[in-house]
C-alpha cells in the first residue's frame, strides 16, 4: 500500500510505502499524485518513504515506478528516499547515473534530516 504525506513544501510529493506494494497502488495513488503536482510546479521534489513493515513490491509496481520517474525525470527538482531496505538502496545507487544529482538515500531513523534536505533550496 502506498499513502501520500502531508507537512512538506508546497512543491514536494511525499509518499510512504506499507507492507505489500502493487500497480494499483501506482495506478491509483503515486500517477494521479504526480499528474496533479505536475500541473501546479514546473519542477517537483520526492519524498519517498519504505516503512519498516515494507513487505516487497510486484514486478508491476516496480515497472511503473521506473517508467514514472523516467517519464518526468527533468522535472525532479530534489529525490530523498528513505529506508533500511539493502536492494532499494543498491537499485538507487545502480540507478543513480541518471537520476537528479540532488538524490540521497537516508536510512528510516534519518526521515527528520530527509524531510529538511528535501526542504532546502538548492
Amino acid at each position: 500500500m502506498i499513502e501520500t504525506l502531508e507537512g512538506f513544501p508546497a512543491d514536494a510529493l511525499a509518499v510512504r510505502c506499507n507492507g505489500f506494494v502493487n500497480k494499483a497502488d501506482y495506478d491509483e495513488v503515486v500517477a494521479p499524485a504526480v499528474e496533479r503536482a505536475l500541473k501546479a510546479h514546473e519542477r517537483l521534489r520526492l519524498y519517498y518513504e519504505i516503512a519498516p513493515d515494507f513487505s516487497g513490491i510486484s514486478p508491476g509496481a516496480m515497472w511503473e515506478d521506473f517508467w514514472i520517474g523516467m517519464r518526468h525525470l527533468n522535472r525532479w527538482k530534489r529525490i530523498a528516499v528513505v529506508t533500511d531496505v539493502a536492494w532499494i538502496k543498491q537499485l538507487v545507487q545502480l540507478f543513480g547515473f541518471v537520476l537528479p544529482k540532488a538524490t540521497r538515500v537516508f536510512t528510516v531513523p534519518e526521515s527528520g534530516e530527509a524531510r529538511a534536505w528535501l526542504s532546502q533550496d538548492s
